[in-house]
């Protein structure tokens, strides 16, 4: 029996080296991948905002002035950098990961009634960094900041913690990660479209609550059809009118708005880097879990011998 603990012990050492290793590799991935996803996402952004702005929307983006399109291009830009930076550090942070759920979370369920939209500091001192290290496009926009809208998640918010040695940690780390990942490009799709309202390019009264709906409409299985991560919204309002009579006709126009809807699956596909990472993390996926499967069935042989050994250690015959 001593030396089926010791075997069965032997085999948990060996299973937890394995961990050990996959655990670096497993992070490495990750960061690999979110480093290709960061410039994807930027990339993908850039492009819904174009088409979006030239082929969707072009009488209102004529409207605006040289300045209030280099303004809100230059937004657009401030946007997807600081969300590609985002992405980039996601895994390699120390902040307990249920609390970044709870701050995304907080965040996207915010109040969305304000008419303005208030400067946020870390996107100047971003745009300060980039100035001074000539990377601006050298562009003059001195009077950026004070259109720039607010975006909603600092960077002390998103900081993940590094992985145990534990095959359930890992898959709760990852699980965390992934929707840390979900909301973070939700919450970038939900302030592009922020500043095009801002911008005079979307109309302001479209509510968040119908994009949101719009959101939970898609996603529930319904195919998507058109350009890349951009959503078709058509949103009928109820007319009357009374003809004179006792009676009267009632008629629905229906409006058609579109917005920017970043898509996972969809910035992954137009993306080499990003499918090839995914595909990387599909395959370390299955072999965690047959991991957790013999760490699992390695613990339960462990705690039968032991039970075995504290019966026998506490019974006497009468």
């Amino acid at each position: 029996m001593v030396g089926s603990r010791e075997r069965i012990e032997q085999d948990l050492a060996a299973l937890d080296e394995s961990l050990t290793a996959f655990d670096l590799e497993f992070r490495s991935t990750y960061e690999s991948y979110l480093t290709a996803l960061g410039q994807a996402v930027r990339q993908q952004l850039i492009l819904a905002s174009y088409h979006l702005c030239t082929q969707v929307m072009p009488d209102a983006f004529l409207k605006l002035s040289f300045n209030e399109r280099q303004k809100m291009q230059h937004s657009v830009r401030l946007l997807a950098a600081i969300s590609q930076e985002k992405l980039r550090s996601l895994a390699t942070q120390e902040q307990a990961v249920e609390t970044i759920e709870e701050d995304l979370e907080e965040d996207l369920e915010e109040d969305d009634d304000d008419d303005e939209i208030e400067e946020y500091d870390e996107m100047a001192e971003y745009e300060n960094r980039q100035e001074d290290d000539n990377i601006d496009d050298n562009r003059d926009i001195e009077e950026q900041e004070d259109s720039i809208i607010h975006y909603q998640f600092p960077a002390k918010n998103h900081e993940l913690p590094l992985p145990t040695n534990s095959p359930e940690t890992l898959a709760r780390w990852q699980r965390h990660l992934e929707k840390a990942i979900f909301n973070i490009i939700k919450l970038l799709s939900r302030d592009t479209n922020r500043l095009l309202q801002q911008s005079g390019i979307l109309p302001n009264q479209l509510p968040q609550q119908i994009l949101e709906a719009a959101y939970q409409a898609e996603s529930s299985g319904e195919s998507v059809a058109g350009p890349p991560n951009l959503l078709n919204i058509i949103i009928e309002t109820g007319t009357s009118s009374k003809s004179g009579k006792l009676g009267e006709t009632r008629g629905n126009t229906a409006i058609q708005i579109t917005a920017i809807k970043l898509r996972l699956s969809e910035i992954e596909f137009a993306d080499a880097a990003t499918s090839a990472g995914r595909q990387q993390i599909r395959n370390l996926s299955m072999r965690l879990n047959t991991l957790g499967r013999d760490y699992q069935k390695k613990q339960r042989e462990l705690a039968v011998v032991q039970a075995e050994s504290a019966w026998r250690s506490s019974w006497f015959e009468d």
